[in-house]
């Protein structure tokens, strides 16, 4: 056996015990120090990525450490992604302020209330919801604002103004990004401005201006790309023309005829509510207030067939108080009910891929929510 040389590296069989086992207790102390114990910190947080969102709350009050990471962004963006995405509805109705519902727990749970003025509070409202923000926005004493209620801090703040502030507009998000169009500008002009919402940096983005300046119309996106459809003009005409969007070349283009049910000859547009329009698994739904059907777009041919009955009259208000969206692989009608037990919000849901596509399931009654749904908005995160 040779003999060691001064001031060379010790292996870790020529430690002595003491030192090896002090060594071991420094390694087991950090490793007891992350996220989970024994597995190391990347891999956790992997773990706790897969976890449902509505495990986070309880996560946060374990100690500081889980709280500041249910606090911040990092658990998020890694769900994007490995590609997990759990949609729960937020809703706003006459007696109620905000609240949010898990489809897979079906719980509810109520967000603070907007710290805004009486003007806000009582004015017309639109809603989005981007990354792990709900923005709100509508018009207080001094003009139009937007309030945020932020996920992670479970906060309402205000939001960064448009280049463009409007109201009556058409919106839709994508992952982190929103896009707003048309719309109508503080002194009611009707705009063909667009502009872009990324949540990440809270910034606005000019896009180019729409063909068709057009306010009261709806937005969606659609493979990838957004659209917006409907509305009317400054004359008070109906359109019945949709557009589409491409990112690449900062362009708008017209697709004629795409307005699932236009409405009829002497009908004001300012009457009816946008297109309730909704994307379930990348293809096109609306409530057809004509018929009170669901028809189905097919975007290759340009044209709208019926598949199913709705579960309520959507045309009870001109299309006003109900909620139609995409969640997950689920068609959702949110409406509002009387009976003997008092006003009441039904949330009815269908899966159009599902081997049983004939029914319509209850997914949730809020009892005492009031009759009439004035937003909704769906998170997916």
């Amino acid at each position: 056996m040779c003999p060691s040389i001064p001031g060379s590296a010790v292996s870790k069989r020529d430690k002595p015990i003491g030192a090896a086992r002090t060594e071991q207790r420094l390694n087991e102390k950090a490793s007891d120090e992350g996220y989970l114990p024994g597995i190391p910190d990347d891999m956790a947080l992997h773990i706790l990525a897969c976890l449902s969102r509505s495990d986070y709350p309880i996560l946060a009050c374990l100690n500081n450490k889980y709280k500041s990471l249910i606090g911040s962004e990092l658990l998020y963006k890694l769900r994007r992604q490995i590609g997990i995405v759990e949609q729960w509805i937020y809703l706003a109705c006459i007696v109620m302020p905000w609240e949010a519902f898990d489809p897979k727990t079906r719980r509810w749970k109520r967000l603070p209330r907007i710290p805004c003025d009486e003007c806000f509070t009582y004015a017309d409202k639109e809603s989005l919801a981007v990354g792990t923000e709900l923005l709100v926005f509508g018009r207080e004493l001094p003009g139009l604002v937007a309030w945020k209620y932020s996920l992670l801090s479970h906060e309402w703040t205000r939001n960064s103004p448009m280049n463009s502030p409007r109201c009556l507009f058409g919106s839709s998000s994508h992952k982190e990004i929103a896009v707003v169009a048309g719309g109508s500008d503080k002194e009611g002009n009707i705009l063909n401005a667009a502009e872009l919402y990324n949540s990440e940096l809270g910034a606005w983005q000019v896009l180019a201006n729409l063909n068709r300046a057009r306010k009261l119309c709806s937005g969606f996106f659609m493979d990838n790309k957004f659209h917006v459809i409907g509305g009317m003009t400054a004359s008070k005409e109906s359109l019945n023309c949709g557009e589409v969007y491409d990112m690449a070349r900062d362009e708008w283009t017209v697709i004629e005829n795409m307005h699932p049910s236009p409405a009829p000859q002497g009908t004001e547009q300012a009457m009816r509510a946008p297109p309730l329009v909704a994307v379930v698994n990348n293809e096109l739904y609306c409530a057809d207030l004509a018929t009170n059907m669901v028809k189905k777009y097919n975007r290759v041919e340009n044209t709208w067939s019926e598949v199913k009955r709705l579960p309520l009259r959507a045309d009870a208000a001109n299309g006003w108080g109900v909620g139609f969206r995409g969640c997950g692989g689920r068609l959702l009608v949110i409406g509002g009910h009387g009976g003997c037990h008092g006003e009441m919000v039904v949330m009815h849901s269908w899966e159009p891929d599902s081997v049983d596509q004939n029914e319509w399931t209850v997914l949730a009654v809020r009892v005492g929510a009031g009759a009439f749904v004035y937003n909704c908005a769906v998170m997916g995160c």
